[in-house]
């Protein structure tokens, strides 16, 4: 029995230019409908928004009025060719897209990515007529030629649009990364590894299903850890620090394994601030914390990076992962004074940017309480506990603390002589500027 038959018959309008469909069409030809109406629309709007612009100025004389008629027949006639032009390539490209061969396929993509450089709502209208699912499942085709194109097309239409990315994660995108990295060359890693920094801003979002993914971390731990070109692993850890954003996914990155490696990369000045803003975001979770301070890079590479002068944005995250680990942390910090933070944070505090000078002069408050609590009990003058039978000499008591003053402020001039060589400050202006510091400095002040 045909289809047709429980079909009311369609009339033709005799008021209409062009016949509408009949009410049998196959199956393959309803994209092509949709699309010859979508283009039908489009090019209404042009011509009437053309009409408007050139209608819109006034006449003076006939003349005028009919050189400007003749001047605007003309605009209206090459906007019409204009427009038909691109809805001729673009119902081509769209219908080999759909139903050409694998040759056609890849032509029609090429077209389609220049279409979608546009603008927004090319974009957009694309994306209704169904090329996206199309594309994600080309991009995991075994031709390299094909994947590739694939993916930058992908990568255009993703671009400044939030649909067509949740679009992209419906289709599963993520599924079709590449397992192996060795199997793909550069130039791949570097455009998969660009889409997936595009679909990572929804990362806040539900529609990024990173639980249900097998494939993303995988895909970018294994080219953080690769021989893969400095910019590929910049995109990766921009993604990493999208997917860090959301606490609930801390687990997912350290059970992984991206803690250690983001403390590698962080020691390379090109990726370094990347990895420590993914590693504030851990740092902060109570599996990311311990997982840091087991490691054996901490705290050492994080004192390193302290002493980067070019790099204050580095400095600044560093003392900052330095203050959440030692905070009620005697152990932590045990850990870093044997390790030279004390001098290193002089310096910071003296020559860093203003929010690393803030958070060093923090920790070194810490060190200096903890300190003086070490001390108090064991040995140095005594306050308040007095022994009998040995009576106190006020001039005796004065001449001691001078003594001790002045014993203190050597020191603390040694330290600033140490921080004036490594910060290689001219030496005249050096010398003056850290006599006063030492002159004006008392001992409430010290790190110790």
């Amino acid at each position: 029995m045909s289809l047709c038959t429980s079909q009311r018959p369609i009339m033709p309008d005799s008021s209409s230019s062009s016949s509408p469909p009949p009410p049998c069409s196959p199956i393959w030809l309803l994209p092509h409908i949709k699309l010859h109406f979508f283009a039908r629309i489009r090019r209404f709007l042009r011509l009437k928004a053309a009409r408007k612009r050139c209608g819109s100025s006034g006449g003076v004389d006939v003349a005028s009025s009919t050189a400007r008629g003749v001047n605007n027949e003309v605009v209206v006639q090459a906007l019409e060719r204009e427009s038909e032009d691109e809805s001729a390539v673009l119902q081509r490209s769209v219908k080999k897209l759909h139903f050409g061969s694998w040759l056609e396929k890849e032509m029609a993509v090429k077209e389609i990515e220049k279409l979608a450089r546009e603008d927004g709502k090319t974009r957009k209208f694309l994306a209704q007529l169904g090329v996206i699912p199309v594309l994600v499942a080309m991009a995991a085709s075994e031709v390299a030629t094909q994947r590739r194109v694939a993916v930058t097309a992908l990568i255009e239409l993703a671009n400044g649009t939030y649909t067509n990315k949740a679009l992209m994660l419906e289709a599963g995108i993520l599924s079709k990364l590449p397992q192996n990295i060795d199997t793909v060359d550069e130039l791949t890693r570097r455009e998969f590894a660009e889409l997936l920094l595009s679909l990572s801003s929804l990362a806040n979002n539900t529609q990024f299903p990173l639980a249900s993914s097998e494939s993303t971390l995988p895909f970018l731990l294994s080219i953080l850890q690769s021989s893969s070109s400095v910019e590929t692993k910049e995109l990766c850890l921009g993604t990493t620090y999208n997917i860090s954003t959301v606490l609930d996914h801390a687990g997912a990155l350290v059970s992984s394994g991206f803690l250690q490696t983001l403390l590698t990369l962080s020691t390379t000045k090109e990726l370094s601030e990347k990895a420590l803003a993914t590693l504030g975001h851990l740092v902060v979770t109570l599996m990311g914390k311990k997982a840091m301070e087991n490691s054996p890079m901490v705290p050492e590479s994080l004192i390193e990076i302290l002493t980067w002068e070019d790099k204050p944005k580095c400095q600044e995250l560093s003392a900052y992962i330095l203050m959440i680990l030692g905070h009620q942390n005697s152990t932590q910090r045990e850990r870093m004074a044997k390790s030279g933070i004390v001098q290193v944070l002089l310096e910071v505090s003296l020559l860093g940017s203003p929010l690393a000078q803030k958070r060093a002069i923090k920790l070194l408050q810490w060190f200096k309480d903890e300190r003086q609590a070490n001390m108090r009990p064991h040995s140095g003058p005594q306050t308040g506990r007095i022994a009998m039978g040995s009576p106190v000499n006020p001039r005796e008591a004065q001449e001691g603390k001078k003594m001790m003053k002045n014993l203190v402020k050597q020191s603390l001039y040694k330290n600033m002589e140490v921080i004036t060589r490594r910060a290689n400050i001219a030496a005249v202006h050096s010398s003056s500027k850290l006599k006063a510091l030492v002159i004006s400095t008392s001992s409430k002040s010290l790190p110790y």
